[in-house]
């Protein structure tokens, strides 16, 4: 009896409808932001997840006005601010980060200055800049699903490019590959990937979510390949992790997943320090 009430406690979670469309979610959400996070890790473009991440604030708040879908207009923002990037970056010859900065912050204001028009602040778009994974409908979870697919199977498809580019873009180039066309092409799976993410962790949180799993899986393994499925691991373990740890817990689903995903950093980076004590003594 008493053990048949400790698996009833342990599964508990997963007998609730809303937490299985949270679970599905957050699944999707930590392998695609992982997958992706190993180009953003790779190309040294932590700070476009933070940037892209605020910009489509904008197109939440449009959305709303305009009683659209909110997912719908945070993908149109988001990817007209991640080809803005590139395009400015490219022909203004101005750095990147300086471009990401110029960028969000406009559009990020331009969301404020849209909401504070209201007479009052809609809830639900304060849970998009903390996350609320719960909230997850069978429509939501559905475009979710649907936009991880797309972007998954781009990246399966460009993959050699993308590879090739994020290494070296110069020989790339040299070598026939069309360097411009897999930027900006990385630039929308990025745009796409942070609105996939935003209801999980939300617009504050989404660019840990979308870094640390591909930072830890980076503490292990150099090769491109493992490392991005180690990544996916990391990633889909911070995201189901977090969540179930946050049932029990009561706290903030999306703070608690990026805490798991941190915990996984440290563990992955105190693993690769005990490698270097054992090969140095050995």
């Amino acid at each position: 009896m008493r053990a048949c009430a400790q698996d009833d406690n342990v599964l508990e979670p997963f007998h609730y409808a809303f937490m299985q469309r949270a679970f599905a979610a957050a699944l999707a959400v930590g392998l695609l932001c992982s997958t992706m996070g190993t180009y953003v890790v790779l190309r040294k473009l932590s700070f476009i997840g933070d940037g892209i991440a605020h910009a489509s604030f904008a197109g939440i708040v449009i959305a709303f006005l305009r009683g659209a879908n909110y997912y719908i207009g945070a993908a149109i923002v988001a990817v007209i601010t991640a080809v803005g990037i590139g395009f400015v970056h490219r022909r203004g010859r101005i750095s990147l980060d300086t471009t990401i900065g110029v960028l969000f912050t406009a559009m990020f204001a331009l969301g404020v200055f849209l909401m504070s028009q209201q007479r009052s602040y809609a809830v639900d778009l304060q849970s998009f800049l903390f996350g609320d994974i719960l909230s997850v409908q069978p429509q939501d979870l559905w475009l979710i699903l649907g936009l991880s697919i797309a972007v998954g199977t781009t990246v399966a498809i460009l993959y050699r490019g993308l590879l090739y580019t994020s290494f070296d873009p110069v020989v790339a180039e040299a070598s026939g590959i069309r360097a411009p066309a897999y930027e900006y092409a990385l630039l929308v799976m990025l745009a796409l990937t942070i609105v996939v993410a935003l209801q999980s962790v939300g617009i504050i949180l989404v660019a840990a979510l979308l870094v640390t799993p591909a930072a830890a899986a980076y503490q292990l393994t150099s090769r491109f390949a493992p490392m991005m499925a180690l990544a996916a691991v990391f990633g889909a373990a911070s995201t189901v992790g977090g969540l179930y740890l946050s049932y029990y817990l009561r706290g903030s689903s999306g703070a608690t997943i990026v805490l798991f995903a941190t915990a996984l950093f440290f563990a992955a980076l105190g693993l690769k320090q005990t490698r270097a004590l054992i090969s140095q003594r050995s």
